[in-house]
């Protein structure tokens, strides 16, 4: 899905300071390509990210909970890392005009410990850890690239920091939660009910427990969020957000409802959505 992914965004956003280029890798990687990960401390958490490019428009790439890439019968995964959710982007964004940072949030890939949590406030919680770390890399404005889950952090993030986000391209987003959509995270709890071939992957980055545990702390999240909340993540900060929003929805997505695209370009200034077909 991600390459076909690239390819999309290519021909959407190509436009603008916000450029997106395939591009070979060449043997002498020039000094654009060169990418660094490493840890640095934010708000005294150890945060993993990777970058690289060398161009003036920084971009923060944020990681969902869920992704699509290996869990095809449920469209999604609990990886929430850089290399299970952006490594095509890593690899193929424009490195000339971008300066390109994606993060482990923590819990999540590499930025562990801490194990991650799911307090009613964990959105709001990353997107002050994401906003925090781009402040401490030393930039003040920049661009957001959100999938799934990190797409809200990215809502909530350009509703606080208005000042501070040039554009944003948000996929597989929602502002709420939907009835339906609790059936479904219900449906999937168990991850023993799963066929090996979903399960193996996630367990082999973090362990059958610590993989299990993850991913019922955020079914069960999720699921009081939409009592507690009547559904409702980040409905009400959608009017804040002043940067050009790219609003992206795959129709074969089998776990977030093709209403929300639609809701977020009602409530969202200055937005453009986009269906593809995947």
């Amino acid at each position: 899905m991600y390459a076909r992914f690239v390819s999309a965004l290519y021909k959407i956003v190509k436009s603008g300071s916000l450029v997106v280029q395939t591009r070979q890798l060449s043997t002498t990687a020039s000094k654009a390509r060169e990418m660094e990960e490493r840890k640095i401390k934010v708000d005294d958490t150890e945060i993993n990210y990777a970058r690289i490019g060398t161009g003036d428009h920084p971009v923060l790439l944020l990681p969902g909970a869920l992704d699509d890439e290996n869990l095809q019968s449920i469209k999604r995964d609990v990886s929430g890392s850089i290399w299970t959710d952006f490594k095509p982007q890593m690899e193929n964004l424009n490195v000339d005009r971008l300066t390109i940072v994606a993060w482990d949030p923590p819990g999540y890939g590499k930025s562990r410990p801490p194990d991650r949590t799911f307090p009613d406030d964990f959105y709001q919680r990353d997107a002050t850890w994401a906003y925090n770390l781009m402040k401490t890399l030393g930039y003040s404005k920049f661009s957001l690239i959100g999938w799934s889950d990190g797409g809200i952090t990215s809502l909530l993030l350009a509703s606080a920091y208005p000042d501070s986000v040039y554009k944003m391209v948000v996929f597989g987003t929602n502002a709420y939660i939907h009835l339906d959509e609790t059936k479904i995270y219900k449906s999937i709890r168990d991850i023993n009910k799963w066929s090996e071939k979903m399960r193996t992957p996630m367990i082999q980055i973090y362990g059958e427990n610590y993989f299990q545990k993850m991913w019922s702390d955020w079914i069960e999240t999720v699921l009081r969020l939409y009592e507690k909340q009547n559904g409702n993540l980040c409905k009400q900060v959608l009017p804040k957000i002043k940067c050009p929003t790219l609003i992206i929805h795959g129709a074969k997505d089998a776990m977030v409802l093709p209403e929300h695209p639609t809701y977020l370009k009602q409530n969202i200034a200055n937005s453009k959505f986009v269906s593809l077909q995947i």
